[in-house]
């Protein structure tokens, strides 16, 4: 067996026994490169690169704003306005909270994130309702998944860093597949709720009562307006528009819910530590596992190997797309994007795959992952709020797993429908 081999599988062996991906990415690396000419002092060199990086910024800078958004009763200020819109529809309170995890994600770019604050305050609600348990929390898993398609999203600036893809055009082309999403899981909360005969609300709204909850709410619902207008409209890039989003959240938490108080600062500090720091460290480690890419020319044989069987762009998708359904029971987001990025996007470019129309897919199977056990990161956090086994949280999320699964094979034959804004926006591959 080359040393090749060794390398991969002690890589893959080590994330499948819950090794921290910087831990088997550096341990992978530092093995081949000292089996090689380059010197060993090269790996705190690519380290200190990621200070260079200035697209991270914009990482704990969504991650810090959205905790602030969380804390400061804009999550609640968008819930109450979706209620009114469709809360009265059979189903309402499901479809609630799917808008819910729609606005909420273009503030946080985090799925587990999104599940965590839409699912605290809509399960309970929709379990005193009459939903069952496992319906609610089907819908807040799901729902959350949509926190890492519609921008701005955490993985999509993982992936535009480390495959040096516009991040700007890359949050253009989520916007659609956000909402087409968004669109096929209250489709079916829909149908689920006709048949399990749940009612919507019975509080009427008249419509003075309407435009003072609208009036209440507009500098929250103003929010994912002014993040994502801004950066659409060409006016600040993403990592302004993180900043901003951080100053916005904390005056709207501060002078206008009045809810954002120096105990809950703290605690999105915390919180923005703990999930930011995990990413910054893997990002630093995967400039080294490039190395080991290069180094092996991974990217030039897995081309032979594929386009040996198809060189039609759209069947090495599918084949690419079966292996990330795969790969994603066993690997988290940020893994699957930092080890398969420099892999696989050689390949795609050199068939004409366009790199955002692939961002996109891999972002969109990556939604599939978070409800597939045995990993299923958005399953877990649902099972932390309701209490459920993984094997019901599994089978609640089934059958809005399946409207995902469709969605991204819409997306996979017609690239036109994530690369449409960013052609019509910024005149992109014209």
């Amino acid at each position: 067996m080359s040393l090749e081999w060794v390398i991969w599988i002690l890589l893959f062996g080590a994330l499948l026994m819950g090794v921290p991906i910087y831990a088997s990415l550096g341990m992978a690396t530092t093995i081949a490169l000292l089996y090689s000419d380059i010197p060993l002092s090269i790996i705190p060199l690519d380290l200190y690169k990621i200070s260079a990086m200035f697209p991270l910024i914009a990482v704990p800078a969504f991650v810090f704003a959205g905790a602030l958004m969380e804390r400061g009763g804009m999550a609640q200020q968008i819930v109450d306005v979706a209620s009114v819109a469709v809360g009265r529809v059979r189903g309402g309170l499901a479809l609630v909270t799917i808008i819910g995890c729609m606005f909420f994600a273009a503030m946080i770019g985090s799925g587990p994130g999104t599940v965590a604050a839409m699912g605290a305050l809509m399960i309970p609600s929709m379990v005193r309702h009459g939903y069952s348990k496992d319906y609610a929390a089907g819908v807040s898993a799901t729902g959350g998944t949509i926190g890492i398609l519609i921008p701005p999203s955490n993985p999509m600036i993982i992936y535009g860093v480390v495959g040096n893809v516009s991040i700007s055009t890359l949050f253009m082309a989520g916007f659609i597949p956000g909402f087409m999403v968004g669109g096929a899981l209250m489709l079916t909360s829909y149908i689920i709720a006709r048949k399990k005969g749940y009612k919507g609300s019975d509080v009427r709204y008249t419509f003075a009562e309407f435009l003072g909850i609208l009036k209440k709410s507009f500098w929250s619902l103003m929010a994912p307006v002014i993040i994502l207008g801004g950066i659409y409209a060409g006016i600040f890039t993403p990592v302004e528009a993180s900043v901003i989003a951080v100053v916005y959240a904390f005056l709207v938490g501060a002078f206008i819910t009045k809810k954002l108080g120096w105990k809950e600062i703290w605690q999105s500090f915390k919180l923005t530590n703990l999930t930011t720091g995990t990413v910054i460290i893997v990002v630093g480690v995967s400039l080294l596992f490039g190395r080991f890419v290069t180094m092996y020319e991974v990217p030039q044989k897995l081309a032979e190997v594929i386009l040996g069987i198809s060189t039609n762009p759209q069947v090495v998708l599918i084949m690419i797309t079966i292996f990330l359904f795969f790969l994603g029971m066993f690997m988290e987001t940020l893994a699957t994007v930092v080890i398969l990025t420099p892999v696989v996007l050689p390949m795609l470019k050199q068939i004409g795959v366009d790199p955002v129309h692939f961002g996109i897919l891999l972002v969109m199977t990556n939604e599939v992952a978070m409800l597939t056990p045995p990993l299923g990161v958005n399953l877990f956090v649902a099972m932390g709020l309701t209490g459920l086994p993984l094997e019901r949280m599994a089978k609640a999320s089934f059958p809005f797993m399946l409207a995902v699964i469709a969605c991204v094979f819409l997306v996979l034959f017609f690239p036109e429908i994530p690369l449409f804004l960013p052609r019509l926006l910024s005149g992109y591959g014209q």
